[in-house]
Parts: structure tokens; C-alpha cells; sequence
């Protein structure tokens, strides 16, 4: 299991699920991250840091949205 930080880049409200940008990835963004649920929508804002669990290191789609701070 790894944690990493990212740049929130999208939030689609109704399949909860996020684009985000690794920190120190300056081309790739991964698309259709899972958010966890206790995040309030209103939290989900484009350009704030959040964090990422990341279950598989060799599977990025493998992961979740944890926490998103300013």
C-alpha cells in the first residue's frame, strides 16, 4: 500500500469518482479514482492537494481518494 499526494484536476458528483495529478507527474493525470464517500461534495474543489491510497503500486487504477486539503 502506498499514500500519495495529488492535485485534484475533476470531481464527477454522481459516480463519485476523481481526475487527479500525482505530485511530481507533470503529463499524467489519472482518470476515475474513486472517492471515498465522508468527503463532502462541497470539499471535491478543482485544485486543492488531496490524498490517494494506492492498494497496488503497479495498478494505478487500484486506489481512492482519501482526503483533500488546501
Amino acid at each position: 500500500m502506498e499514500t500519495r499526494k495529488a492535485v485534484l484536476k475533476g470531481f464527477d458528483a454522481g459516480a463519485y469518482l476523481a481526475t487527479v495529478q500525482i505530485s511530481g507527474s507533470l503529463s499524467v493525470w489519472l482518470q476515475g479514482v474513486p472517492v471515498a464517500r465522508n468527503i463532502p461534495t462541497a470539499e471535491m474543489i478543482t485544485g486543492r492537494s488531496c490524498a490517494v491510497i494506492f492498494f497496488d503500486a503497479s495498478n494505478p487504477k487500484d486506489g481512492v481518494v482519501v482526503a483533500v486539503y488546501v
